[in-house]
């Protein structure tokens, strides 16, 4: 601090305090030229007053204090403040602070009453604040010459990509050029220096001008990237976990081992402050057993019900059980019943209910150890056990608990836990939908919708209540409520009816509803999504005067402006007995009435713009039937006043409403206790600087045309947010509805701005598709996949290349993957909200056409929908290729696999999933799904839907079609397809009489050609080519397994429904193959596979005892089982092959859990170029690139003769990758395979015996991907195997393999049919 400075214009602050005192800030000078100075003035002030500041910089909320004291008597206060007594001149009283350090960005203040020790000024637990001015925009500026501006300018346009701008583009940038610079002098830079630093690039423009500027690379203008990991939510496996991701694994292993691993129905693990609570539930010969576990010292309660009907009901029989304890971390149990009447919550006391009657349970549910006391039981267990007779087959859906420890109840989210004993959905079905509805619900929904119908508050007191008690209901409990709360704010149901209640009963009862969503918000991570929807549809309310000031200040309004009858008289007295949020509708109408000059036209077609015609307002209880008639001098005053309306309209009802949402964070209406009252100065705590600069840029530019700076800011504040809604903040509700506001914007902009982009200008496009696929990422819980895309989005975009085809390339298998995403997420939607919707809908008696499109409705309003419109904008109809044939459209391919077409086909299939058979007579599949080449069927793919639907449209029309694009491609069928171009047979194989073989004992006529080739193999490729191990159960082995007496049973059984098969019922093939896996095995069988697989130093599967052998028995009863696979059933019969005659080997190998996994064709089978590998790689697994799973591989071709260039052709797009911990693999091995001209290969399974863990990949640090070096060694070394192989074997190969390390495994080989 210095003494005073030069004096500036000042800038004056005015406050009005309590008892008449008035507080006058004057702020003169600027922090760049170090000579601020804040002068604080109280007047009408009668007693001591202290100012209790600090400084603050800019960034930090904390306050910053220099060291020492004042010259004017500034003292540190708990250095953590000064404080200043005022100095009394003349009338007033006076501090003057004055400012020599530039970094000061503002002074943060209190005031204290010194008389008599209080903080007056405290308003709402927050701070007053003084921004101090960067610059003095007093002292004038040079004048800019023109030319440095356009210099400027045109540096602005080169830096967006040199788009093609529109003048009003051209006239935007000369303004953000002019702006720049007088920033720039502002900071102390002479125009001289300006001009000198632009002279290299006034040297670049002329230069320029007479040549055709060349696609720059990005722009840093559209680079841009967030560490999108930290917004990670993967779905929480604990069901409303108050900590997701808090669980330990010590004590889940504690009860798992105290109860043993095997038959284990559900694990649950909550995590409550301190205490963590396990529940493990099993099922042995029908009964259940639970098992709960807490991790506390001394003794505990588990004060718990059984649910019948529903998971919100706690019916007549309570189990406590005490939790003994010594000095150990963990409990065990006592168990104490009790019985009285339904409870839909417990009380926080220690008490059983004394006021209900109790009576004792029934005896067959006595736990061991019991005792009988009056109305309940006791049973005592011994430390770390777990005891109790099980819940036999009872009409339980669930139990229900709390547990008392420590003198208090430790609650789920307030609530009560609850344990599923059956699947707590009393339909499974709903017209075609499987996921199940919460029926209970709905139909108390419909009961009650004559009451809820009455008021907005009756139905908001009911969707209270309902809520609290479908909590344990999950996920499927919430869809119900939304379904409800959609249905009313969409005005399918009656807001009211008969019935006056007060604006301020409304608001209390909304404020109660959207307290308790915000809580489920918080405490339930997996329901969020849901959550948000709910709210999206259900205005703030509020307590206190919150909606009282709706029938206040609608009098203000008549009075101020004399129009106290007519229209106005009517809608006061509605506001008065039933507001609602048509309320704020009719504030809109009548002001854009207003502004128009008087036009009722304007007025009407607000109105209907909402739903509100003449005849709709003359339903109210209070009928508005009156048209809006005012004086014309009344018009200034009635729009300002209107104005002021609105938000006090929109505070209560419109809650996702952005302006109504800004405001309830940063200008909240401030108590009538005399507190200042003026310059709206943000006094919340805990909302950053840098979010409340975002949502003062964003109240300001809403409508600019230029949207990329509003998009920009719309997302630093959606991310400056995210961190406080997952914690308790007192903001919580206000910030929850900005959220949703934030990124409703975010799509109603992005839908505005999409006429004026250019899409022939990558950066700018794919800047706009971050900003909302980063949206789409802080709005989604299970968003594993998103973040991977968008870190995968930002490589792209900052490795731009215009002409790059690599680059191309890899932007395109991003797109495909979101277009995956998208589609998924919409169809999990869809399954999950349908069937809630059409069951409520048809008690509600809700129209057909409503309830139809129901989801697809709430889909659309998301933000996927807009991204969705900019991949397909972005990503053209793919594909290059020209194909002729007639059109016939199907929604399923599998649906006409059986079929045989007379003509040349193109099929055009909305759903294919890569199993399908090919149908004969089809040249063409043309599909908006995402298979792979390599599933088996010839496809292209569409992604542009009205290019999609135009070829539907050629129904039965003989068309030629070619496409164009990167990637895919419209293949041949006889390139993919079995062709029979003569007589196939099969030749039946006979048991050799063993039932494992050594790999040296592998013959054609004991094994497959899988096992052939392996034997083949080993020993002939070079060492840098590893063959894995590998013993093998011979063909016949299943028959003769079959025939032994254990299985005759099984046997007479297969026998019958293969008759059934046979005479065309192919229903029953699942039968047969279910009873196959009953079959039991032969103890010569597990002697002799446990020696050759020893002797081939492979592990025998016996380390987890019984179990794991049990696993291995059952995947080799799969393999066997796989020979009655629908589709491989089908190409039998289509290929006039004796079903009868095929025998099944399995293979066994040992799993190389591997990084990446290929299959390699010798001659590439897209051209069938000899000359040419192709090949396809994918991470993990080899079964998501030879199984049905959505996206592509990565795929690539290499010339034979330089094998060190491979050409990358598709980059991979599949969501997830399948690994698995070291196990053994059962390959099927049959007869019908391999055979010259039939494919059977892919229609038989292979089973690992321990089951995968499927991973969402993240390409964007995959080397394979990313790094070009390593992606031509692998890719090279994938190729040259190939080569060396089909050497071997004289032959084009189909070979399968692993790369673990950067080393090749191959697993098979087989000739390319």
């Amino acid at each position: 601090m210095a003494a005073s400075g030069s004096v500036q214009l000042p800038r004056v602050l005015h406050f009005q305090l309590i008892d008449g005192m008035q507080l006058q800030i004057n702020v003169s000078g600027c922090s760049n030229k170090r000579n601020a100075r804040v002068e604080f003035q109280l007047k009408n002030c009668t007693r001591t007053w202290i100012l209790h500041w600090g400084f603050l910089y800019l960034g930090n909320r904390n306050w910053y204090i220099p060291s020492g004291e004042d010259s004017s008597g500034a003292k540190t206060y708990k250095q953590g403040a000064l404080q200043t007594p005022f100095v009394k001149n003349g009338d007033i009283y006076v501090v003057t602070i004055e400012l020599r350090d530039p970094k000061i960005h503002a002074i943060e203040f209190l005031l204290k009453d010194g008389s008599q020790d209080r903080w007056l000024l405290k308003l709402n637990h927050g701070n007053f604040r003084v921004e101090v001015p960067e610059y003095d925009a007093s002292n004038p500026l040079p004048s800019i010459p023109k030319e440095l501006i356009d210099r400027k300018a045109y540096l602005i346009w080169e830096s967006r990509g040199r788009p093609q701008s529109s003048p009003e583009q051209q006239k935007q940038d000369y303004a953000d050029a002019l702006t720049e610079l007088q920033n720039q002098l502002r900071k102390g830079i002479s125009l001289n220096e300006l001009q000198s630093s632009y002279m290299n690039a006034r040297t670049k423009i002329k230069a320029q001008d007479d040549v055709q500027p060349s696609r720059p690379v990005t722009p840093s203008s559209y680079l841009r990237r967030h560490d999108v990991e930290k917004w990670l939510q993967r779905q929480s496996k604990g069901p409303n976990e108050t900590k997701a991701g808090q669980s330990s694994l010590a004590l889940m292993d504690l009860v798992e081992k105290s109860a043993g691993g095997n038959n284990v129905v559900s694990k649950q693990n909550y995590i409550v402050g301190i205490y963590e609570i396990v529940v493990l539930s099993k099922v042995l010969s029908g009964d259940y057993h639970i098992f709960v576990a807490l991790n506390v010292r001394g003794t505990a309660i588990l004060h718990w019900g059984v649910s019948k009907s529903s998971a919100g009901e706690w019916l007549v029989r309570c189990l406590v059980l005490h939790l003994v304890g010594n000095t150990s971390s963990s409990c065990a149990l006592t168990l104490e019943f009790s019985t009285y009447g339904m409870l839909a919550n417990l009380t926080s006391t220690h008490c059983l209910l004394p006021s209900l009657i109790f009576q004792a349970p029934p005896s067959d549910m006595l736990p061991e150890k019991s005792k009988m006391v009056v109305g309940a039981c006791q049973t005592y267990f011994t430390e770390k056990t777990v005891g109790g007779r099980p819940f036999q087959k009872r009409n339980f859906v669930g139990i229900q608990f709390v547990i008392w420890s420590g003198g208090s109840w430790i609650k789920n989210n307030g609530g009560n836990f609850f344990v599923a004993l059956q699947r707590v959905l009393p339909i499974r079905k709903v017209n075609g939908y499987s996921n199940g509805i919460v029926k209970w619900l709905l139909d108390e929904i419909s009961q009650r919708e004559k009451e809820a119908e009455r008021s907005l508050m009756h139905r908001f007191n009911i969707a209270t209540e309902l809520t609290e008690r479908c909590k344990a209901e999950g996920e499927l409990g919430l869809v119900g409520i939304l379904v409800w709360m959609r249905l009313m704010r969409c005005r399918h149901l009656t807001w009211n009816k008969n019935y006056n209640v007060k604006p301020r009963e409304i608001s209390e009862a909304q404020d109660r509803f959207t307290n308790l969503l915000q809580r489920i918000y918080l405490n339930q991570p997996n329901d969020r999504e849901i959550v948000r929807l709910i709210v999206s549809f259900v205005g703030r309310g509020g307590q206190g005067d919150v909606g009282q000031r709706i029938r206040d200040e609608i009098l203000m309004v008549q009075r101020n402006n004399d129009c106290k009858g007519g229209m106005m008289e009517e809608w006061h007295q509605k506001l008065h007995n039933n507001s609602s949020p048509d309320d704020v509708v009719i504030c809109e109408a009548l002001l854009n009435y207003l502004r128009a000059g008087f036009k009722l036209d304007v007025y009407w077609k607000t109105l209907h713009a909402h739903g509100l015609t003449k005849e709709k307002l003359a339903t109210y209880d209070r009928p508005i039937v009156s048209e809006p008639c005012f004086r014309m001098d009344a018009k200034e005053g009635l729009i300002r006043d209107l104005t002021m309306y609105l938000k006090t309209l929109k505070a209560v009802h419109s809650g996702v409403e952005l302006e109504s949402a800004i405001d309830s964070c940063l200008a909240p209406s401030l108590n009538n206790q005399g507190f200042a009252t003026a310059d709206r100065v943000n006094v919340y705590g805990g909302l950053s600087l840098k979010l409340q600069d975002c949502l003062n840029f964003v109240k300001t530019h809403i409508g600019d045309e230029r949207i990329g700076p509003l998009m920009e800011k719309l997302l630093e504040s959606r991310i400056e947010i995210r961190p406080l809604l997952l914690t308790p903040h007192r903001l919580a509700k206000e910030l929850l509805f900005l959220d949703l506001a934030l990124a409703s914007a975010v799509r109603t902009t992005m839908e505005r701005g999409l006429k004026d982009l250019n899409f022939a200008n990558p950066p700018e496009i794919m800047f706009f598709i971050s900003l909302v696929l980063e949206s789409l990422c802080l709005s989604t819980v299970k968003n594993e996949d998103l973040i991977y895309c968008t870190k995968d989005w930002y490589r792209a975009s900052e490795s731009h290349k215009s002409g790059d085809a690599q680059w191309a390339l890899q932007t395109k298998a991003i797109l495909d993957r979101l277009q995956i995403i998208l589609s998924d997420r919409a169809v999990d939607l869809q399954i999950k909200i349908q069937p809630s919707a059409e069951y409520l809908g048809k008690l509600l008696g809700i129209g057909k056409t409503t309830i139809d499109t129901f989801s697809e409705e709430l889909i659309r309003a998301g933000s996927a929908a807009v991204l969705s419109m900019l991949i397909t904008r972005f990503d053209p109809v793919i594909s290059p290729v020209e194909v002729s044939g007639f059109v016939s459209s199907v929604n399923e391919l599998i649906t006409v696999q059986n079929k045989v077409y007379r003509k040349p086909t193109i099929i055009i299939a909305t759903r294919v999933t890569g199993e399908e058979e090919i149908p004969d007579g089809v040249v063409a599949v043309l599909t908006s799904d995402t298979p792979d080449v390599l599933s088996h069927i010839c496809f292209a793919t569409c992604f542009d839907q009205n290019t999609f639907r135009n070829l539907k449209s050629k129904e039965g029309r003989a068309v030629s079609i070619q496409l164009n694009g990167i990637g895919g491609s419209i293949l041949p069928l006889s390139s993919l397809v079995p062709s029979i171009s003569r007589r196939v047979t099969i030749k039946r194989k006979i048991f050799c009489g063993k039932y494992a073989l050594s790999l040296e004992e592998f013959t054609t006529e004991t094994v497959g050609a899988k096992s052939c080739n392996i034997k083949f193999l080993r020993g002939r490729v070079p060492s840098w080519i590893r063959i894995p191990m590998s013993v093998a159960i011979p063909f016949g082995a299943f028959e003769t397994v079959l025939s032994l007496d254990v299985n005759k049973d099984i046997s007479t059984k297969i026998m019958f429904l293969r008759k059934l098969v046979n005479a065309g019922d192919v229903s029953k093939i699942q039968e047969i193959k279910g009873a196959i896996l009953q079959m039991s095995v032969p103890v010569p069988l597990t002697t002799e596979l446990m020696s050759k697989m020893k002797s081939a130093r492979m592990p025998w599967p016996d380390k987890g005892g019984d179990d794991q052998w049990n696993r291995a028995w059952q995947a080799i009863k799969k393999v066997w089982a796989s020979k009655w696979n629908e589709r491989a059933y089908i190409s039998c019969k289509k290929a006039k092959l004796n079903h009868e005659d095929l025998c099944m080997a399995v293979l066994i190998q040992e799993v190389i859990c591997g990084d990446y996994a290929f299959v390699i064709h010798t001659k590439n089978p897209l051209s069938g170029d000899t000359s040419e590998i192709y090949a396809e790689i994918v991470k993990g697994l080899g079964e998501t690139l030879v199984g049905a799973y959505p996206g592509r591989a990565m795929s690539f071709i290499a010339k034979k003769n330089n094998l060190k260039s491979p050409i990358v052709t598709c980059y991979a797009s599949k969501k997830i990758g399948l690994y698995c911990k070291p196990t053994i693999i059962f390959r099927s091995d049959s007869n019908g395979e391999d055979l010259e001209g039939y494919a059977g290969a892919g229609l038989y399974d292979s089973v690992l015996m321990d089951e995968e863990e499927s991973m969402v990949l993240d390409y964007s640090n995959d080397p394979v991907t990313v790094n070009k070096a390593f992606q031509t060694s692998i890719l090279s070394k994938v190729a040259e195997a190939g080569k060396i192989i089909e050497t071997l074997y004289g032959c084009p190969q189909d070979i399968e393999g692993v790369v673990k390390d950067g080393m090749i495994y191959v697993v098979q080989a087989r000739p390319q049919v």
